[in-house]
């Protein structure tokens, strides 16, 4: 029997706090639709500008990584911070990014053989203003 792949939601565009916000609603979503016993794990690109909406809790990870476009250096922080989301089997993973300015760049390492059996990329490119 073949372990499920985490559903990977892709947040980009608008501010930190916009993406975070987005990431809760949908969290809300999920919880409101009897998922709410799911790990969900969320990586978030940047620092927080003010006030964080997400806090970690039992069924929460939230991994915050300093600014910096993810393939421009070197996929290294995403890797890291990716490997360690899967080891703990969730069901959602959410990446908030900056930008979708290397987009496709983004995709491929996430097409990667090393990830392409563990996620199931459902939600792309979907900017939130």
């Amino acid at each position: 029997m073949t372990a499920a792949k985490a559903q990977l939601h892709l947040i980009h565009g608008a501010s930190y706090t916009q993406r975070e916000a987005a990431i809760a609603a949908s969290l809300t979503l999920l919880a409101g639709n009897g998922a709410a016993t799911d790990k969900n794990i969320v990586i978030l690109e940047g620092l927080p500008e003010g006030q964080d909406i997400l806090q970690a809790t039992d069924l929460l990870h939230v991994n915050r990584i300093a600014p910096g476009c993810f393939c421009c250096i070197g996929n290294l922080s995403l890797r890291v911070s990716l490997n360690r989301a899967l080891r703990q089997k969730p069901a959602n993973i959410y990446l908030g990014i900056a930008s979708d300015a290397h987009m496709d760049k983004l995709l491929l390492t996430l097409q990667d053989p090393a990830y392409i059996n563990l996620l199931e990329i459902n939600s792309t490119s979907t900017p939130y203003s």
